[in-house]
């Protein structure tokens, strides 16, 4: 008895949410991770967990959701964060399933689940889009809206999306993407794409406006947040200075088109090499025959290179060292191109070889299914211990009352995951060396330790160790290494020092984890 269309695609669906879940979940961080570049991960989570302001640009839709996952009753806190990542990638891969098979029917005029399968596969089984869904990081969760966006502005909707509800949704999801990231804004020209043509367009525009707008108010729960004077606060936004300078994020601009020809080039290298990586010379081939000579997708085909092209440049002219992540929506383009390739080739085979259309896009399943021995050991965080046992080192090790000066993205964000979000350590004091010399820090050091004496117009750490001389200090930070170094206390009383050891830990982390992104 043969399945009903709706039975089939039921079954596909299924079959491709369990196998990327059971693979994200098999290679997930049980914990605070570095891995894949995950630094950010311990600042992400706490801020959630308290109620604060991540770093900027704030982040603030990624925020509610982040917490939402945090009340599960499973696993650790970041345990529970990381899988926010594998769940809403787990859905984009559904996504492009629906979005390749409706945009490229078969002559039957059915969708065609077989393509719509081997693209949904290239993108939810690419080495990049898979080392984002096992962390705590923003880009997993971005990739989502932006397929959201790509299937509202280039897949004939059915009939209850009436031209109001297309707005709607189209709009919101923009405004909202541009909640977890602001390079969501790259995508605005599809914002006006797909405008009806048996109406008129300009109302549809302003209606679009209109509900980005209103999605875009998502940052006005960050000044919210700070009312509140959580102990993390970027930028403490509850002035328009302040709000301004997360939410354009003030101190990474200086990133952006600083990079000299050379660098330019050779990022264009590492690019193609990525793409390369990603789905393996035959992805690679498909993808290329899918971008050059198979046009029948429409407007499919023009927003992913639009898509493609804008964030490819975005990382290639941003200049920092993991700018390689913003390259995830090129991945999505990447699996459509593939999946156009597939249903190009399909129709043109040479009569001999017409047996073999229908196993193209399971034999192209298949291929990629084999390359996971390569891809896992890149991707899988689920053994690294580094942050973890970084972040107990130190607490372990610090003696009672002790201000503890981080230095360092990692080392900052670790410790406020444990101090903060795990309210570890409450008798210390966290410091991070470097920020102190913004004024929105030091109010947020005054509201969280009202206790600690805080030094005036220069507020270098050692002076701020010297105004409060009963509390041991400890200096930490991570780089190839964990350093920690503690010196005693001084009794204000007798000016002696106080009896703690003398702390000096230098240890090579890097053999606990069998994954160093």
């Amino acid at each position: 008895m043969r399945l009903s269309l709706r039975h089939t695609r039921t079954i596909l669906i299924g079959i491709l949410a369990i196998s990327l879940m059971g693979l994200y979940l098999s290679s997930i961080a049980p914990g605070l991770t570095w891995a894949n570049y995950g630094s950010d991960g311990g600042d992400l989570i706490a801020a959630a967990a308290t109620g604060g302001v991540a770093h900027p640009s704030g982040y603030p839709l990624y925020l509610l959701l982040a917490r939402l996952f945090q009340f599960l009753p499973i696993g650790s806190l970041a345990f529970r964060t990381n899988l926010l990542s594998a769940v809403t990638v787990t859905l984009a891969a559904l996504l492009v399933f629906e979005l390749t098979a409706r945009s490229l029917p078969l002559s039957s005029g059915q969708p065609n689940w077989s393509v719509g399968l081997a693209s949904a596969y290239a993108f939810g089984l690419a080495p990049l889009v898979w080392s984002q869904a096992v962390i705590t990081e923003v880009y997993g969760v971005q990739v989502l809206f932006v397929v959201v966006i790509l299937f509202l502005s280039s897949v004939p909707l059915p009939s209850p999306f009436t031209p109001h509800r297309l707005d709607l949704c189209l709009g919101l999801a923009f405004g909202l993407g541009m909640g977890i990231h602001l390079t969501t804004i790259l995508l605005l020209p599809l914002l006006f794409s797909a405008l009806p043509e048996s109406q008129p367009r300009f109302p549809s525009s302003l209606r679009r406006i209109g509900w980005m707008g209103a999605g875009l108010l998502v940052y006005l729960t960050l000044p919210l947040r700070a009312l509140r004077e959580p102990p993390i606060n970027w930028g403490n936004p509850v002035t328009l200075d302040g709000f301004r300078w997360l939410v354009t994020a003030g101190p990474y601009q200086d990133q952006l088109l600083t990079l000299n020809s050379a660098l330019v080039w050779e990022r264009l290298r590492v690019v193609a090499a990525l793409l390369l990586d990603q789905a393996g010379l035959p992805g690679l081939i498909l993808a290329a025959l899918g971008m050059v000579f198979f046009f029948k997708s429409g407007s499919l085909h023009r927003n992913a290179i639009w898509m493609m092209a804008a964030f490819s440049a975005f990382a290639v002219v941003y200049g920092t060292p993991d700018s390689f992540v913003y390259l995830l929506p090129v991945c999505l383009g990447f699996s459509i191109w593939i999946g156009i390739g597939l249903a190009g080739i399909m129709p043109v085979l040479p009569q001999r070889l017409s047996r073999l259309g229908p196993y193209l896009s399971p034999g192209f399943i298949l291929f990629l299914f084999l390359l996971i021995g390569n891809h896992l050991p890149l991707v899988d965080a689920s053994r690294d211990l580094r942050a973890e046992t970084f972040g107990r080192e130190v607490l372990a090790r610090a003696p009672q009352d002790a201000i503890i000066f981080a230095r360092g993205d990692k080392a900052i964000f670790t410790m406020w995951y444990f101090h903060f979000a795990l309210k570890e350590r409450p008798d210390a004091a966290i410091v991070a060396t470097e920020l102190l010399g913004f004024d929105w820090y030091q109010q947020t050091l005054h509201a969280t330790y009202p206790e600690l004496e805080l030094p005036g117009p220069f507020p270098f750490a050692e002076r701020l160790a010297a105004l409060n001389p009963a509390r041991p200090v400890c200096f930490v930070e991570y780089m190839e290494e964990a350093r920690i170094q503690c010196r005693a206390a001084v009794d204000v009383n007798s000016t002696r020092l106080i009896q703690f050891p003398q702390l000096s830990f230098i240890s090579q982390l890097k053999g606990l984890s069998g994954n160093h992104n």
